[in-house]
Formats: C-alpha cells, structure tokens, sequence
C-alpha cells in the first residue's frame, strides 16, 4: 500500500482524533478534516501537468496536506529548500525535475522577500477559490468507505516516487534523490520497532519537510500510525518551541545538535518532561551537549544516524540499548558493511571504513544523473560516502566523511575526530569547525574555525595528550557564527570556503609551487 492510500485508512480509522496542532497557523485539524482538505486539494492539482509538483511550503499542516493532495492527484512532491536562496532553489528544482507547478504559500514568500518564480501557485489563492459546493461534495466522499475511498484518489505503487529530496549541497551541487514509498515505509517500520511507535504517541513536528530527517520523522512516521502531529514552523525559535512543547505536551521530539543546543539554552526545567525520546541527528552529538540536556532535564539525548539517500534512519541509540558516542545500532531490516577504502574488502570489528547500507530503505537512484547513482549503488548497497566502524557488540561509531579525511605527511587524519577534541577544551558556548588547506611541506594543514577567540596555545598543549602532532590545528580563525543549511546542519562547504578566502597566501604557494620560473625565450 502506498503511503497516502495508508493515510485513509488511517483517517477513517481515527476520524475524531487531532492530526494536526499547528501552533504556526494556530489551527487545530481532525483526520476527519484533515480527509477533506486532502480530497479537496487532489482534485484542485489535478488541474496541473502531470508528472512532479514542486511543493515550498513551511512546516504545517497546510504543508503536510499539500503533499497529501499532490500524491492523491497522482503526481510526485518535489520538496524545495525556503531556507536560504528560495528563488533559486525553486528554479534549480524545476530544471532538474523538469516541471513547472510550485506550491507555495504568499505568506511565506513575502516573509522571506522571495521574488516570484514562473509556476507559483499560492495555497491561500487556492483556499479561496474553494466553493461550498465543492466542500460539501469532499466532505461526503470522505464518508465513503476507506475501500471505495482508496479507489478514487490514485492508487500507484509502494516502488512509486512518493517524493524527490534534494541533497544538502554542503559538499558539491545538491543531487535530486528519489524515494519511493517502500523506502519511507520500510524506514518508519524498522524505527517503529526500535522505539515502540504507536497511535498513541504525539510529534513535535518542528524540522523543515524538505529535508529527510523532517519529513520522515515528523510527517510519514506520525501519519503512518495515527498520531497528533505537533507543529511549528521556526525550529530557530527555540523559546517558542521549549514552551510549545511545555503546553501541547508531546512526547516525542528529532532534532540537529545545533536546534538541540538552542532548546538547553532557551528551556527550564520541567519544559521536556512530557517527552519519553529525544533523538539528535544529522551532525554529529556533542559530548557536552548530551550531558547538559541531561543534566537540565534528567533525560539521555539518543543519537541516530542516517542520510537522505536512506529514508533517512540507518542506526540508533535507545533506552535499552545505548552506548554514547556511538550512532547506535543498525535499525532492523538495515545491513551496514565496513569496508576498506583501497582494498573494498570487509573490514574486521573495530577497524574503520567505508559504511555501505542495503536494505528497503536505500534510495531508487538519482534522478536524472546515472552516473552519481552509479557511483554510489553497487549490487543493492549504498556506501554513503562516510566512514566508520562497528564494535564487538554491534554499535556502530561514524567518524567522519571520507572527504573529511586529511593525508598529511602520508598519514590519514580524521577532522572529525581533531574537533571532537578540540571541542572539549573549548569554553562553553563556542564551536569549532576543522577543516583543511593545502601546505607546500606537508600536502595538507588544519585550520580551527572557532566562534570566539581563544587561548589557542593552551588548548593546543591539551589537545596534544590526545591527538599526535601532525592532527593538531597549525592556526584559528574567529568567526563570529557558522553558517548552516535549513537542516540546522552546518555548512562545511562555506566555512572551508570562507577560511581559503582568509589565508589566500597559503593556497597561491601550494598552487605555484614546482612551476619553474619562465626564462626569456
């Protein structure tokens, strides 16, 4: 069955219930209503062309029942990124799915002073062409039995697209990834069975739906059971969202490490103490972090792990099994193999390589780019372009992007494991970022980017008891904040970007480096 036909099964089933408490619009939906609303806006994208129906719109339920419609009508959501650059996203979207429809709320375009693209259609201008005529026709359907229901609206198939991603972009151009509805299926029913998912849980629905993490766990997992999805647009305002979840009290909650930070901040004890899991993903859980929200709220912050191209979850730290540092356990039905980069043979226990993930969750492909797909799908595996290693009692611990490997003087060095020391000396409340430029000696050097100056030879005799000489920051640089995807992850493409623009010299010496002087002819 595919996801939206799962979903009238759902709403006839739990009618009465709240799906919706959206504290951004501050309306509060039934299943029952929630039916209607999607019956309605199927027949309205029908009007459309075929094919992908791009869908910008902030976290609500507004959003939640675009995507309802545009799957009901038969076509496919393509997710776009309002965060940063919407215009531009929307046109690279439309260029890279090829399609021309966006929906898009005015509200938001003219909150982020987004020009208007070719292909914008409004929710709010369609609302309000909606006669009462067509209401009460909607609202009769959605009395018809979810059997006959499911008929009516497109059918399709569990290997059909039910959605096209867009890859962070944090690395190179973002990649349109396709994810079919077993793949989201498979996903939430291995995390359904780690974490005890039920009708009877509600979401704090706060991530955008454009990325994974967000549309995965705040809308297809809770729909999928039959929950009260909880949501609220700005996962920046993170008082706003302490007190949200004080009052509407849900408990469940998936967040960044950054988004995390925010809430320990901005929160007071008792704020959380509806929630029977928090789960931290998309970067990499600072020690500190775990132990403050621990502290403040007498609850573990279990991390997870996944990626776009895995619907999103590969592994993850519960109640009963949780083992801190590590990303957890594989999820079930997920098989991970480690395998060495040179050689790609399997790796031994404890021993670090390529993490490659098979199983339902692995995505379709690329769309559009063979060759990428290609690269990254081997006989049903996925390697995910991250390494990591997996211990005798099968955790599985990430350390990093095979890109954020380093060889410096023939040695690999791992950048995520130079910050995940150096972070520990770092005052409270400043972060770091490593990354590396090119050294005429060595091949490479590493560069800290921290958010406030510090004592830097201090830090560095600490760090020196942990990491060998070569794996030390050979200089800082200050920035006043790092920039961040709409995920809440942080943008390493840019930070690298900006500290190459502020050590040009360094980089002009590598480049000229070897090139003999030109001798007058």
């Amino acid at each position: 069955m595919t996801l939206h036909q799962h979903f009238i099964e759902i709403a006839k089933k739990y009618g009465g219930k709240l799906a919706f408490i959206d504290r951004s619009a501050e309306k509060r939906i039934t299943y029952s209503k929630a039916l209607i609303a999607s019956l309605l806006l199927a027949e309205e994208f029908k009007k459309y062309e075929k094919g992908f129906t791009g869908i910008m719109v902030p976290t609500s339920a507004g959003c939640a029942l675009a995507v309802l419609g545009v799957l009901m009508s038969g076509r496919t959501p393509v997710m776009i990124n309002y965060s940063t650059g919407a215009a531009e996203n929307a046109e690279y979207a439309q260029k890279k799915c090829d399609f021309k429809t966006i929906i898009t709320s005015r509200k938001l375009v003219e909150k982020i002073s987004c020009r208007q693209v070719e292909g914008m259609v409004f929710l709010e201008d369609i609302m309000e062409t909606l006669s009462p005529i067509r209401k009460i026709m909607a609202a009769l359907k959605s009395k018809l039995p979810a059997a006959v229901l499911r008929k009516l609206v497109h059918e399709g198939s569990d290997d059909d697209n039910v959605v096209i991603l867009f890859t962070s972009g944090s690395e190179k151009a973002p990649k349109a990834v396709e994810l079919s509805h077993r793949n989201i299926i498979a996903n939430v029913e291995s995390i359904s069975e780690r974490y005890g998912l039920c009708h009877q849980d509600s979401f704090l629905a706060n991530l955008p739906y454009f990325h994974v993490f967000g549309l995965t766990g705040n809308l297809w997992a809770p729909l999928y059971h039959g929950m009260t999805i909880v949501s609220y647009a700005n996962p920046l305002d993170y008082k706003t969202i302490c007190e949200i979840v004080r009052q509407e009290r849900p408990n469940l909650m998936v967040g960044t490490p950054s988004f995390f930070w925010g809430y320990v901040r901005k929160s007071e004890p008792g704020d959380f103490a509806s929630v029977r899991l928090a789960l931290c993903g998309a970067d990499k859980c600072p020690d500190a972090l775990r132990e403050e929200f621990l502290k403040k709220h007498k609850m573990p912050l279990f991390e997870a792990y996944g990626t776009t191209e895995t619907s999103p979850g590969i592994s993850g730290n519960s109640a009963e099994f949780n083992r801190p540092g590590s990303v957890g356990r594989p999820f079930v039905n997920v098989r991970v193999r480690i395998e060495n980069y040179e050689t790609g043979e399997e790796c031994a226990v404890g021993e670090a390589g390529k993490i490659l993930v098979k199983g339902d969750l692995v995505m379709k492909g690329y769309l559009g780019d063979f060759e990428e797909t290609y690269l990254h799908m081997r006989s049903g595996w996925y390697d995910t372009g991250d390494m990591g290693e997996v211990d005798k009692d099968g955790y599985l611990w990430h350390v990093g992007r095979l890109k954020r490997f380093v060889k410096i003087g023939g040695e690999m060095v791992s950048l995520v494991r130079v910050e995940n020391v150096l972070e520990k000396f770092l005052p409270e409340d400043v972060l770091c970022c490593v990354v590396e430029l090119p050294d005429a000696l060595k091949g490479a050097k590493i560069i800290a980017a921290v958010t406030s100056k510090v004592d830097e030879q201090a830090i560095l005799r600490k760090m020196a008891e942990h990491l060998p000489a070569i794996a030390l920051p050979r200089q800082f640089y200050v920035m006043a904040d790092f920039p961040k995807m709409g995920s809440g992850k942080i943008d390493f493409r840019t930070i690298t970007e900006m500290v190459r623009l502020a050590f040009p010299r360094e980089n002009a010496k590598v480049v000229n480096k070897g090139k003999e002087p030109r001798r007058p002819a």
